[in-house]
């Protein structure tokens, strides 16, 4: 398999050299380095959009999810992600149209112009660093942990997740969002490639699907129907990821600016289709893997399981390629969230063009710094702690909605509104409140009191303008 490593590794790693060289030299002004150019294509564009969205806590997190807590899981992720495509093609030429009325920096930007006022783009701003900063930890602690089990004395966990970021630094510094967008499209199709292997092996183990759930059902019957055999998947849970993974497309900023800098209205359509297929096909992959392990390691920690079935189960070439593939989906998505929060500050700080962007270069490092340092930190649930990502992303939601849609300006009542959703959530994801108002949870419930209260404000607004 080291053979396989240095081949494999060696290719990807010269690719990568190859596509920030080139972006590099395709970039002429701060808006190509930050936009792309705005004329992303379909093909990059569907696959940058998928592997932002589907990265290492897919092949990692969703495959122990499954073993975890069964089958619940593909209501969890799949229909809500259906829901996800449904809202881009419905709302994403709203944006877009925005943009062309407003000019484009970042979404902090464009809502500070949408609301008539900076604090409009303060809010998003903080509520998306303060929801991003644990998701983008995640992908790094996903691969650090891997990497650790994998090979065994050669780096601790935070010397590999440490070398991860400096690597994602150097060619997105270096080459912008063009390279950030090679690595994405070279990532997307290297993990959709390698987890079809591992799971077509997996159900080549029990000799076919229909086999392959009977004997699950042996070892843990709850795993095979919700709400599962922890109790996780119960109705409130499956409608507040809904909502959550429902928003992600316009409440985290490495996303939306994937929907503005498609090239046109029909690539953006085509876009949302092609992000939608391999969301489904990718999630359906993770289940074998995850009942493979829900019969053979079901009593084997996070860490020790994915590096069994990832990489000792699987031949020399395929247990390279995951690891590999680990690796990139690990930058891959780690990467714009970074970059797409040192955007926000440029698009929210004004002065000459040099000037911007050294402070939004050093924002970046910032935000990669703060990342590692949560990355050490944090704990291993790396499904759960993306769910509270885009829980709290969630939150920001009407704010956005009601920039994007209104026809005049919404009221500071929005903003203030959001900002108080934001923090209560926050404090409860913590643990210093109560996640639950009696019966019903409390993401649940401030979505429905933020999401009536906008459209409320909305409306009269309206009707007096």
């Amino acid at each position: 398999m080291t053979l396989w490593l240095w081949i494999i590794g060696g290719l990807y790693l010269a690719a990568l050299v190859y596509a920030t060289i080139h972006s590099k030299q395709r970039t002429q002004s701060a808006d190509d380095y930050v936009l792309a150019g705005s004329n992303v294509g379909l093909f990059l564009g569907f696959l940058t959009f998928s592997a932002t969205v589907f990265s290492t806590f897919t092949l990692m997190g969703m495959p122990d999810f499954f073993r975890t807590h069964g089958v619940g899981a593909w209501i969890f992720l799949a229909v809500s992600d259906g829901g996800m495509v449904f809202l881009i093609l419905a709302l994403g030429l709203y944006l877009r149209r925005r943009v062309a009325e407003k000019g484009f920096k970042g979404m902090s930007g464009l809502l500070a112009e949408c609301y008539g006022q900076r604090w409009g783009g303060y809010v998003y701003f903080a509520g998306a660093f303060l929801f991003l900063v644990p998701y983008i930890a995640i992908q790094i602690r996903g691969i650090g942990i891997f990497l650790e089990g994998a090979f065994p004395g050669m780096l601790p966990f935070w010397g590999w997740a440490t070398l991860i970021v400096v690597v994602m630094l150097i060619y997105s510094e270096i080459g912008g969002l063009k390279a950030i967008i090679f690595s994405d499209a070279m990532q997307g199709l290297l993990l959709m490639t390698v987890t079809w292997i591992v799971a077509l092996g997996c159900v080549r183990y029990f000799g076919g699907v229909g086999a392959m759930f009977e004997q699950v059902g042996q070892v843990n019957e709850a795993l095979l129907s919700t709400p599962g055999p922890n109790g996780l998947f119960s109705v409130q849970f499956l409608v507040a990821s809904f909502f959550a993974i429902l928003m992600y497309p316009f409440t985290q900023p490495q996303v939306a600016v994937r929907i503005v800098i498609m090239k046109d209205g029909a690539s953006t359509r085509r876009m949302a289709v092609a992000v939608g297929v391999f969301a489904v096909m990718l999630i359906m992959a993770t289940i074998p893997i995850g009942m493979y392990g829900a019969v053979r390691y079901a009593d084997l920690s996070v860490s020790d399981f994915l590096v069994n079935v990832l990489m000792f189960d699987q031949a020399p070439i395929i247990g390279a390629a995951v690891a590999v593939g680990l690796i990139a989906a690990a930058m891959s998505t780690a990467d714009s969230q970074i970059f797409a929060l040192g955007a926000e500050v440029r698009s929210l700080i004004s002065g000459t063009e040099r000037a911007v962007m050294l402070r939004t270069k050093l924002a970046i490092v910032f935000f990669a710094v703060a990342a590692l340092v949560f990355a050490v930190l944090s704990n291993d649930q790396l499904v759960l702690l993306a769910r509270v990502s885009f829980a709290g992303t969630a939150m920001l939601g009407p704010l956005v909605l009601a920039g994007i849609l209104s026809k005049t300006p919404p009221g500071v009542e929005v903003i203030v509104v959001t900002a108080l959703g934001v923090v209560v959530f926050g404090i409860s994801s913590l643990g210093v409140i109560p996640a639950s108002v009696g019966a019903v949870r409390m993401d649940l419930l401030l979505f429905a009191v933020l999401g009536v209260f906008t459209l409320g404000s909305v409306l009269y607004r309206n009707r007096r303008a």
